[in-house]
C-alpha cells in the first residue's frame, strides 16, 4: 500500500472524515492555491483522492486574487458619508462597500447589509480585515469577483496535478437574520450539486415530504467551519471525505443557492 495513502485518515462505514491541510503559510496576491494545497497535503501525508470536498476559507483565495483594498486610497463619497453617521463606520470602508456592492439592505448603528456584487446579501458586503494584512493595517479583503469561476479554476488545476476527482467549495463566514453567530456557508462551488430537492419523496411513515430542499454546498461548508476555525488557527483549506450526493443530481454554482427576490419575504 502507498505510505502516504496509508497515513491517510480512516473512514468508517457511513462516516465522514473531515480534516485540515496543514502548514499553509500565509497567503500573499499572485500565489497558487493549487499547487500550494496539493504540495502541502502532500509532504503532510495526506493526498487528496478522488470524491474528496476541498473547502477553501474565502479570505486567502480572495487574497491571492488580490482583492485588497488599501483604505488611504479610498476618498468617500457624499452616500458614504451619510452611511458612515448612521452606521458610526470608517467612511472609507463604507465607500469600499458601497464599490463592491447591487444595493443597501439594511444601515442601522454598527451594521451594514447590503446585497454584494455577486449576489450575496451579506453584513458589510463580506468585506473583512481579519487575517489580512498585519504589516498594513489599513487594508480590508473583498470577495472574490466569482468565486465561483474561482472553485472552478482551482478544481481543475488540482484534478490535473493529482489526477483525481474531486469537488471544491470556497467557504465564507454569514451572520443569519434570526440566529445569533456567524456559520459558514458556501460562496463558490465546482464539481458537487448544491441543492437536493426532496420534495415528493416520503419520509419514515410514508408521507410525503412538501417543502423539503436540503442545501448540500452550505452544510458542508458549515461542518468544514469547525475544523477552520474563526481568528489564530491558520487552517483555511479543509478535506472532507466520506460525502457522496445523490448520483441523479448535477453539479450547480453556488449561486444556484440565492433566492430570487421575487422570492424574497423580508426585502
Amino acid at each position: 500500500m502507498n505510505s502516504s495513502r496509508a497515513n491517510a485518515p480512516l473512514l468508517e462505514r457511513g462516516a465522514l472524515n473531515i480534516f485540515p491541510v496543514p502548514g499553509i503559510p500565509l497567503v500573499q496576491p499572485g500565489d497558487d492555491l493549487a499547487i500550494l494545497i496539493v504540495e502541502k497535503s502532500l509532504a503532510a501525508g495526506l493526498p487528496l483522492m478522488s470524491g474528496d470536498i476541498l473547502v477553501v476559507a474565502q479570505k486567502i483565495v480572495s487574497k491571492a486574487e488580490g482583492r485588497l483594498i488599501h483604505l488611504a486610497d479610498v476618498t468617500p463619497g457624499a452616500e458614504a458619508l451619510r452611511l458612515a453617521q448612521v452606521t458610526g463606520k470608517d467612511p472609507r470602508v463604507v465607500q469600499t462597500i458601497l464599490d463592491d456592492s447591487r444595493a443597501v439592505v439594511r444601515a442601522r448603528a454598527g451594521i451594514l447589509i447590503v446585497e454584494q456584487n455577486s449576489g450575496w446579501i451579506c453584513a458589510h458586503g463580506g468585506l473583512d480585515r481579519s487575517n489580512v494584512a498585519p504589516e498594513k493595517a489599513e487594508t480590508v479583503a473583498l470577495l472574490p469577483t466569482d468565486a465561483d469561476a474561482s472553485a472552478e479554476e482551482m478544481r481543475r488545476r488540482i484534478q490535473a496535478q493529482t489526477h483525481t476527482t474531486i469537488a471544491v467549495l470556497i467557504s465564507d463566514s454569514h451572520g443569519r437574520p434570526w440566529k445569533i453567530g456567524t456559520v459558514g456557508v458556501c460562496i463558490g462551488c465546482a464539481g458537487l450539486p448544491t441543492i437536493w430537492d426532496q420534495r415528493g419523496l416520503t419520509d419514515l411513515y410514508g408521507y410525503e415530504l412538501s417543502s423539503s430542499e436540503e442545501c448540500i454546498a452550505d452544510e458542508l461548508c458549515a461542518a468544514a467551519s469547525l475544523i477552520m476555525g474563526q481568528s489564530d488557527e491558520g487552517r483555511p483549506a479543509v478535506i472532507i471525505r466520506g460525502y457522496t450526493p445523490p448520483d441523479h443530481l448535477p453539479p450547480a454554482p453556488a449561486r444556484s443557492i440565492q433566492r430570487p427576490k421575487e422570492r424574497d419575504l423580508f426585502r
